[in-house]
């Protein structure tokens, strides 16, 4: 059975992402996005981390960690998020006076959280908020967090569906010691981490690269290098493969305006679902 590392643990977003994109699988619950590679590194078949929320945007620890270490983008998967407020049980929805959950889940819930009039504290993971909430007996306490959190621990949905926006989706990525080979095709991406030069007009130049060559750029993010402030690299998606004889060139062109240029993975992209 293929074991895959999360960050997060039973009955969190990362798990059922996990699943459903592979179907049986051994889960590796890590308390760190940082520890999900590091157990790749060490032996698990694959780590499943998101790297992006439709609200919240950029997951930028692990875009920060794609660029620094030396997995491979294999896979790319969509998940639906439905948050549900989720206590113990014999705890009605007018006994809540604290909600507990990741920072994301809680910016995505805020406007009925402020209506319900109730004190939100940050916690590290969803499902773990639950948990919490569990162990600890609370009857005045809630957690924010997946339906599957609440059958994983045995709590009750006092509501389901929290979001303010309903089309909430995170997407995640399938990542590899070994990079795989992706053709060409109306499905495929690819993914890189570049360096520019520190002149003017580099990252125009960069970027002209990608255009002069007919590859459409479907993200682009700045994120600053560790130990030069004021210095930016960039990750960099794009539709086709490496493969590609378009892409190539562009890659080729790239090289005269770049200080570094890293392959993060090619891989077919996922549909929303």
């Amino acid at each position: 059975m293929l074991r895959v590392a999360i960050q997060g643990e039973r009955g969190s977003y990362s798990e059922l992402a996990a699943l459903n994109y592979f179907g049986k699988a051994g889960i590796a619950e890590c308390e760190t996005f940082t520890d999900a590679f590091d157990a790749v590194e060490k032996g698990a078949d694959y780590a499943f981390v998101p790297i992006e929320n439709s609200i919240e945007g950029i997951v930028t620890q692990v875009c920060d960690l794609l660029l620094e270490r030396n997995l491979h983008i294999v896979g790319e998967g969509i998940l639906r998020i439905e948050h549900c407020l989720i206590a113990n049980r014999g705890v009605s929805i007018k006994d809540i006076k604290t909600v507990y959950s990741h920072p994301q889940a809680l910016a995505q819930s805020r406007k009925f959280l402020e209506r319900l009039g109730v004190e939100m504290i940050p916690f590290s993971d969803t499902a773990k908020s639950v948990r919490m909430i569990k162990e600890k007996g609370l009857l005045d306490s809630a957690g924010v967090a997946s339906q599957q959190a609440a059958k994983a621990y045995g709590m009750i949905v006092l509501k389901k569906n929290l979001e303010t926006h309903s089309h909430n989706y995170t997407r995640f990525f399938a990542l590899s010691r070994k990079a795989v080979r992706r053709t060409s095709g109306g499905a495929a991406k690819s993914s890189f981490g570049v360096t520019t030069k520190n002149k003017p007009g580099a990252l125009y130049d960069a970027l002209g690269c990608f255009a002069e060559n007919g590859v459409d750029l479907t993200y682009l993010q700045s994120r600053p290098v560790p130990g030069k402030p004021w210095e930016a690299r960039f990750y960099i998606e794009c539709r086709g493969s490496s493969e590609d004889r378009k892409l190539a060139e562009a890659l080729n062109g790239l090289r005269e305006h770049a200080d570094a240029i890293k392959v993060l993975g090619s891989y077919e992209a996922a549909r929303r679902g």
